[in-house]
């Protein structure tokens, strides 16, 4: 984990040098420990890293690296099965001077050329130039866990891990006002049509499961797609069969995470993702058997980190005190609170670049501050697995439209009463059967309702948007879902993780630590994809694969926990209080003196909500005003 930059130039310019270096200083905070660049003979082309040491912590792990005399590469990020790699490299008679996934991976490039990606089990971007081909390559982790952003014009080709690195260079920070609207109307700020497009104008993000070439400056770079999930795929295989699988997988992709040079810990919320982590690393951290885990992991307590808030109804203290008690683990755990958020939320906000929905990045900003006090550098999280594994409520009702759809009537109606049963919140009504035989026209449906949403927002200025006009569809977009696993794979691949990647790449690296997310294995989840509906929904639970697999090993209360709870702030409390309420109606003023709101919300009372209502409007006005 780390902070990349690259500038490739057209023509040599003397200045080069000088950008570079303003880059990747003010990338110091994703890689603390140490800073290096490097420029081709003929000034073209202009690499920089920031480090944070991981593995081999020695100087043969600094970057830019070079390799067989011909490549320089710049990484970011983890490649977990680094080490079997390596093995195969050295037996086709590859030599390593390092202990890194970095020379693995450059090393790799030139054995199998792009299709080196398909080895990778890992979260990375990275940029490797090639002296003899005068070549750029770059490639982006399968779900977009590591950020690359890009800039190029017919001189300049400009690239680094976070935006304000080309900010600082001078490249243009005017942010896309239709981007915008799509925020403050719908709470949107990836278009999951154009996959590339930021909410700025002139950068761009290379794409998950992408890489991208280049071979000259001012001819457009090549973006390529390397990977998909195949959501069609269907096998027929047993609950106990597939719980083994499950596991089996699940196990070898938390090992592999372990693999770590500095001390690691996991968060923990106290809903199932993260103490189903939590459990696998406590169970490793018993075996005698050596897999490169951290030298200070085994023999050692598991730490891991919380954000709890007393008082609050949705707070998981409780649960995760059950768990720490029966794992015999060492929890920390910080109590954020408004104050605190009002103080910190233009730092939470600079390190975002972007927009955010809701206080929760908060608490997970936090959580990562935790970790730093306590010197853990590493930490693996269940982020990831609601996606996948159909974790979230708004999933229920897609899952009864299959089984609806495959004219099963009882069991569609058992499964509705079992979810009632549970107390689990979802929307049913005569549109969802409707849906269930005419998927196409209900995707129509609700793109025409999220189109209507957007452009008759009432407290948008009419002139913002009809500065738009011929721009209003652009971002609006809603699949075709015949079975659940499209609306997983629009969630996981589409709109929606990706998003979620970026607020935990930002703050765990706002503190210098790295997350690993040992759900996000891509055998596991095409492992997961080839299930069936029944065995991710079933009975009235969701994630309903992953409890059965864990029954027995976590605590009931946890394993059939009912309520969806994650890294939740009280943020409607919060948005009572005097001192927020000004924060607030100050940033609706600023955007009225944008020409952005209409003056009336100046008038208007402040509507408090929860973290995750849809309907979040006066939290998108205090978050948007930081950023225009």
């Amino acid at each position: 984990m780390c902070g990349i930059a690259g500038i490739l130039l057209k023509y040599p310019n003397p200045a080069a040098s000088v950008h570079l270096k303003k880059m990747t200083t003010i990338l110091a905070h994703r890689g603390p420990d140490g800073e290096e660049t490097w420029s081709s003979l003929d000034n073209t082309v202009h690499l920089g890293h920031r480090r944070l040491s991981i593995l081999d912590l020695s100087e043969r792990g600094s970057q830019p690296m070079a390799y067989a005399g011909r490549y320089q590469i710049v990484h970011n990020g983890e490649v977990y099965n680094y080490s079997e790699i390596r093995d195969f490299l050295q037996a086709k008679g590859y030599q390593f001077s390092s202990r890194t996934d970095t020379e693995v991976i450059v090393a790799a490039y030139d054995f199998w050329k792009e299709r080196c990606l398909q080895q990778f089990e890992g979260m990375f971007a990275f940029a490797i130039w090639d002296e003899k081909e005068k070549q750029l390559f770059a490639a982006r982790d399968r779900f977009g866990e590591k950020p690359f952003y890009y800039y190029e014009d017919e001189e300049n080709f400009v690239f680094a891990s976070e935006m304000k690195a080309l900010w600082k260079i001078g490249i243009d920070k005017t942010i896309d006002r239709k981007m915008l609207l799509n925020y403050l109307s719908m709470g949107h700020v990836q278009n999951c049509i154009d996959k590339e497009q930021t909410f700025y104008e002139s950068i761009y993000s290379l794409p998950p499961a992408h890489y991208l070439t280049m071979n000259t400056v001012g001819v457009p770079s090549r973006i390529k797609r390397y990977w998909n999930i195949n959501r069609e795929n269907k096998i027929d295989i047993s609950l106990p069969d597939a719980s083994e699988r499950f596991l089996f997988l699940l196990n070898n992709s938390v090992k592999y995470r372990l693999r770590s040079d500095v001390p690691l810990g996991t968060s923990l919320s106290g809903g199932i993702d993260s103490s189903a982590i939590a459990y696998t690393v406590k169970q490793f951290q018993q075996t005698s058997q050596d897999n490169g885990y951290s030298s200070s992991f085994r023999g050692e307590t598991l730490k891991t980190f919380s954000a709890t808030f007393p008082g609050f109804e949705r707070n998981e203290a409780d649960y995760i005190s059950q768990l720490s008690g029966e794992l015999g683990i060492t929890n920390y755990s910080t109590q954020p609170s408004m104050e605190e958020l009002i103080r910190d939320f233009e730092k939470v906000c600079y390190h975002q670049e972007e927009p955010f929905q809701s206080s929760g990045i908060y608490a997970q900003f936090r959580v990562y501050a935790l970790a730093r006090e306590h010197n853990i550098k590493v930490l693996l999280d269940g982020q990831g697995a609601d996606e996948i594994l159909a974790g979230y409520p708004k999933y229920i009702h897609w899952y009864l439209q299959e089984v609806l759809s495959r004219h099963r009537i009882g069991s569609a109606s058992d499964e509705r009463k079992a979810f009632v049963r549970n107390g689990i919140p979802f929307l049913w009504d005569i549109k969802n059967i409707f849906a269930a035989f005419l998927p196409s026209h209900a995707a129509i449906q609700l793109e025409k309702k999220e189109y209507l949403r957007t452009i008759r927002q009432p407290d948008i200025d009419p002139d913002f948007i009809r500065s738009l006009r011929g721009r209003e569809w652009e971002g609006i977009h809603k699949p075709i879902v015949t079975k659940l696993n499209d609306i997983l794979y629009f969630n996981t691949m589409e709109m929606g993780l990706e998003e979620l990647l970026r607020f935990a790449d930002r703050n765990s690296m706002a503190h210098g630590r790295e997350v690993r997310l040992p759900f996000l294995n891509h055998q596991l989840v095409e492992f997961i994809f080839s299930l069936p509906a029944q065995l991710k929904m079933h009975q009235g639970w969701t994630k309903f694969l992953l409890r059965h697999s864990m029954n027995h090993k976590l605590l009931d209360a946890i394993t059939w926990r009912k309520e969806k709870v994650g890294f939740e702030t009280p943020q409607k409390e919060w948005m009572k209080t005097p001192a927020m309420q000004e924060y607030i109606q100050e940033s609706r003023r600023k955007l009225v003196n944008a020409h952005i709101l209409q003056r009336k919300v100046l008038d208007r009372q402040i509507v408090p909500s929860a973290a995750h209502d849809e309907q979040n409007s006066d939290w998108r006005y205090l978050c948007a005003a930081q950023f225009i």
